[in-house]
């Protein structure tokens, strides 16, 4: 899926992403591939993996836009 950065919460770690389908998708910076969490900025364009966590869908294995 693609989208772009929506949110950071940096001292907590993760942040949300808005997917192209317009639905708000929660990260954590473990789920980072390829990226800093540190580096990251709102409004980035990133791919990424759905899969179902405790409270809902989450992204994982969050890539750079276009990489793979």
């Amino acid at each position: 899926m693609q989208g772009t950065i929506k949110r950071l919460i940096r001292d907590r770690g993760f942040g949300f992403i808005r997917a192209a389908d317009g639905q708000e998708v929660f990260f954590h910076r473990s789920g980072l591939q390829d990226l800093n969490f540190d580096n990251l900025k709102e409004g980035e364009n990133v791919e990424f993996d759905l899969e179902q966590g405790q409270k809902g869908p989450r992204a994982v294995k969050v890539r750079p836009s276009g990489g793979e």
